[in-house]
């Protein structure tokens, strides 16, 4: 069996805590790998050579930084099936999916090549006698994420490329469900010309994370995951002084005005809902049909498009709609849930709980699930299921539409399936939700924009990747600089505001 490393100090290292973590094959149930869990001390020392690295590399001017991610890019194109490949062997999602996880990412890198001029001061010129005030943007120093399953490539590449290219070291702690990209990220980034050390790769759980929270060196952490994890992550951060940003979970709601096109927007639910097994944190986890009539339509559009979803391994090829979930645990927690609905009244309509794959019976798969007549007071609204799951509730109107997007305490994304303009700008402006889809279903922004969510949906007061990443990144200093005339007039002792 395969045993993994860390990648520390541009090397792969084994781990020495004697603690490891299995990593499956999704599709098949088996063991095909451990990782090894750090400690404090391994996670101690990543971080002294993180320090270290990070005083030359900050010292690099962001010209010669941006061309490593330049290169880094390219990279990325060269290897995109081999890391696709990798990714979905541990994660199970489809081929095309995993290279989708693998270009948002990439997109972030390129936005990050902007760095010389994304990291521009400010300047004012005289603003006293003789005085010169400017602002500077310099490195934390040494940085870290803590990035989930559900992205391997993405939501690391979300975190590492604006980090380096402000001039900090980074270490990166990835899910130990899925590690191997991670690990490929790493070294491709040195053969980009990345020194030794900026970015490395600490495996680990709950024992690493606490030594990054506690550790006084490290000065930001990000995070991705569920929102009670997050809620503590950001509070003991917070707590040691660290610039924290996490990202929590997730319910996004889907409201479907009467005069929406049916057959778009059933489409767009489907591939919201069900893609990547709905273990994304912008799946479409509640369609709100405004009307019965419109609810009635939806429904019937909806079940013959669920009911002919390819279910399967990656390996059956690019037709595959989606693949299992990540663990045996997370495929119990989603048929628990789907129980919870039954009993609690709501309509099963599409019933895939008992979905068998021949030859992939020891396999992580969840078939298809649709429920109808979902209440919010049912655990499978409340709740973020994070699998195939789709629940519709009915609202009577417009407003009661709105209301249930509100009244949730996740916020990160939502969207309206409408041709109405006027009632597209109303959601758009009244909604208290973070990212805002119209007639778009999983409204996650391009590179050059800002993504996060609204409250419980995250702890912090600035978003990933786009221009919030390099505020995160980076201090503020600024200089109020005077050169005297050459007159001397002798000292000032009284604090004298700027003529």
């Amino acid at each position: 069996m395969q045993e993994l490393t860390h990648y520390i100090g541009g090397a792969h290292v084994k781990g020495t805590s004697g603690r490891f973590a299995d990593v499956y094959n999704p599709a098949t149930g088996e063991v095909q790998a451990k990782v090894p869990l750090a400690n404090g001390e391994e996670m101690a020392n990543a971080v002294a050579i993180a320090a270290e690295a990070q005083v030359g590399w900050a010292a690099t001017n962001p010209q010669r930084r941006a061309r490593v991610l330049m290169a880094f890019v390219g990279l990325l194109n060269r290897d995109m099936d081999k890391l696709a490949e990798a990714l979905s062997r541990e994660h199970g999602k489809t081929i095309p999916d995993a290279k989708g996880d693998v270009q948002r990412g990439l997109e972030v890198v390129e936005y990050c090549i902007g760095a010389p001029e994304l990291l521009k001061g400010e300047y004012t010129d005289g603003a006293g006698p003789g005085i010169d005030m400017y602002s500077m943007r310099q490195a934390l120093g040494v940085t870290v994420g803590i990035t989930p399953f559900n992205f391997p490539a993405m939501i690391p590449m979300w975190m590492f490329a604006p980090a380096i290219a402000c001039g900090n070291s980074f270490i990166l702690k990835p899910s130990e469900r899925d590690p191997s990209v991670p690990l490929m990220l790493a070294e491709l980034l040195e053969e980009a010309g990345l020194p030794k050390g900026v970015l490395q790769v600490v495996n680990g759980d709950k024992e690493a994370v606490d030594a990054i929270l506690y550790d006084e060196t490290i000065q930001s952490v990000g995070f991705v995951g569920s929102t009670p994890i997050a809620e503590y992550i950001y509070a003991t951060g917070c707590a040691n002084g660290k610039r924290v940003q996490c990202f929590g979970g997730a319910k996004n709601h889907m409201i479907i005005m009467p005069d929406a096109d049916m057959e778009q927007a059933a489409d767009a639910l489907v591939g919201a809902g069900y893609g990547a097994a709905g273990e994304r944190c912008m799946a479409i986890s509640v369609a709100v049909p405004v009307g019965e009539e419109t609810a009635d339509r939806l429904i019937e559009a909806l079940v013959p498009k669920i009911e002919k979803l390819k279910v399967g391994p990656y390996t059956a090829g690019n037709d595959v709609d989606y693949g299992p979930v990540v663990t045996s645990a997370a495929k119990a927690n989603i048929e628990r849930l789907v129980q919870t609905g039954i009993d609690q009244g709501a309509n099963l309509v599409v019933d895939g709980r008992n979905f068998n794959l021949q030859g992939y019976e020891d396999g992580f798969f969840v078939g298809p699930h649709l429920f109808d007549n979902v209440t919010p007071e049912m655990d499978i609204y409340k709740y973020e299921i994070f699998g195939p799951v789709l629940s519709t509730v009915r609202a009577g109107s417009y407003e009661e539409a709105l209301k249930l997007a509100m009244d949730h305490e996740y916020g990160n994304g939502t969207a309206i399936f409408t041709r109405d303009g006027d009632a597209a700008r109303d959601f758009a402006s009244r909604i208290n939700v973070g990212m805002i889809g119209i007639n778009v279903p999983i409204p996650v922004p391009l590179a050059y924009h800002t993504f996060g969510g609204w409250k419980k949906s995250v702890f912090g007061d600035l978003n990933q990747h786009g221009p919030d990443a390099f505020k995160f990144y980076t201090r503020t200093k600024t200089v109020t600089a005077r050169w005297p005339s050459g007159i001397k007039q002798g000292g000032e002792f009284n604090f004298k505001p700027m003529d």
